[in-house]
């Protein structure tokens, strides 16, 4: 374990327990948040083949130049 990995524990410690248990939502709360960003990402990539002939086009290429 890291030493900032350290030091977030001994400051969870000096909590008083129903302030740990905010921290542990806020950190669900995180977990959550980048579980769906990563599903957002692997949609956008899934995505791209099929768009790619909608993007990428002659009538499109003057919005390209913008």
């Amino acid at each position: 374990m890291n030493a900032q990995a350290e030091q977030l524990i001994e400051k969870l410690k000096a909590l008083p327990p129903e302030r740990r248990a905010e921290v542990e939502d806020f950190v669900d709360f995180l977990q959550s948040r980048e579980g769906e960003r990563q599903l957002v990402q692997a949609a956008a990539k899934a995505s791209e083949p099929a768009l790619s002939a909608v993007w990428n086009n002659d009538q499109d290429a003057a919005y390209d130049r913008l």
